[in-house]
């Protein structure tokens, strides 16, 4: 899975609202970060969030991943948060301990 497109198709639609007049990605040591220019009518970091998630969700449709989105800081009008696509891990054998999400559970 490429997740270059999926990161692709999340900023066309952060940007896709009026709110956003910017939002880029920084990479460092791994772990990406989400710079937003978010100007919004009343200041409310629930609704940066919810814009985020949603973006996130129309990206994400018809694939199996997860994503996670933390925020980190605050500077107006830049807001900062950790956030990352992630593929989720199954187990591929059992290891004897009964688990709730044992292979053998799967039909």
């Amino acid at each position: 899975m490429d997740l270059d497109q999926i990161w692709q198709q999340f900023m066309d639609h952060l940007l896709d609202n009026d709110e956003i007049t910017q939002a880029s990605i920084k990479k460092f040591t791994g772990i990406p970060f989400l710079y937003i220019d978010f100007h919004p009518a009343q200041n409310d970091i629930s609704k940066l969030s919810i814009i985020i998630k949603k973006a996130a969700g129309l990206s994400m449709r018809g694939k199996q991943l997860h994503c996670e989105t933390i925020f980190v800081r605050q500077e107006e009008p830049l807001y900062v948060f950790r956030h990352r696509f992630y593929v989720p891990q199954q187990k591929m054998f059992c290891c004897g301990n009964l688990c709730p999400d044992c292979i053998l559970y799967r039909s």
